[in-house]
């Protein structure tokens, strides 16, 4: 690839964490008349590579900080465009949260804010958030989707129960809306034992498939 090209210099330097060059090029494109969204999604990339080296154990937990707080001023530049490119117009409401038992919010953060650049209206109910407080905010505000999130293998079982009690106040309210998860550590096997709709570990590949699920709503 060449190094030159600014799609991959974007990646890489979000990916070996360097701030402030990061924001120099993402302001240089901007000028220029790249397209926001590509922009977003090349620092998702760059984030994609950034839990890649955390796997591996290249980075440890501060650099998936250091890279998130990255992403979150690149939206902060990106937002205010994509505000007037959407015209307000919401794409829908997602409601999305950390499961009771887990304080992780980095994913759910990065999906939140790139779901928001997108036109989507993104009610966050924050971390550790019981499966009661979950199902009582999904009757109340009547979401289009719900998302939880859970970093770690525990936050299984209550993602689990967390569904549940969805499900059970749905059925109880007649309202239907897809459930999705999303987590370092989540596949179609935790998806099926947990009871979710869909799954996903990459930020964009949510927004891709909220756009989806949505596509053809009246």
């Amino acid at each position: 690839m060449n190094a030159q090209n600014p799609d991959t210099r974007l990646i890489h330097l979000l990916a070996d964490l360097e701030e402030d060059a990061v924001l120099k090029l993402v302001e240089e494109r901007l000028a220029v008349g790249h397209d926001p969204l590509k922009i977003l999604e090349d620092c998702n990339e760059g984030m994609r590579l950034v839990g890649q080296r955390y796997e591996r154990g290249e980075y440890y937990i501060a650099g998936l900080i250091m890279s998130g707080e990255i992403f979150r001023e690149v939206v902060e530049i990106i937002q205010p465009l994509m505000v007037k490119k959407t015209d307000e117009k919401s794409s829908g409401l997602i409601l999305v949260g950390t499961v009771s038992g887990d304080i992780h919010d980095i994913g759910k953060n990065m999906v939140g804010m790139l779901l928001s650049c997108y036109g989507f209206t993104v009610i966050d109910l924050g971390v550790d958030v019981p499966p009661a407080e979950f199902a009582a905010k999904a009757v109340e505000l009547k979401p289009d989707i719900v998302g939880l999130s859970g970093l770690i293998t525990a936050s299984f079982e209550m993602m689990k129960k967390t569904i549940s009690a969805l499900r059970a106040e749905a059925g109880t309210h007649n309202l239907s809306f897809p459930i999705l998860i999303g987590g370092g550590m989540i596949d179609e096997q935790v998806c099926r034992y947990v009871g979710a709709d869909y799954w996903l570990k990459d930020a964009m590949a949510g927004v891709r498939l909220c756009q989806n699920l949505l596509a053809d709503r009246s």
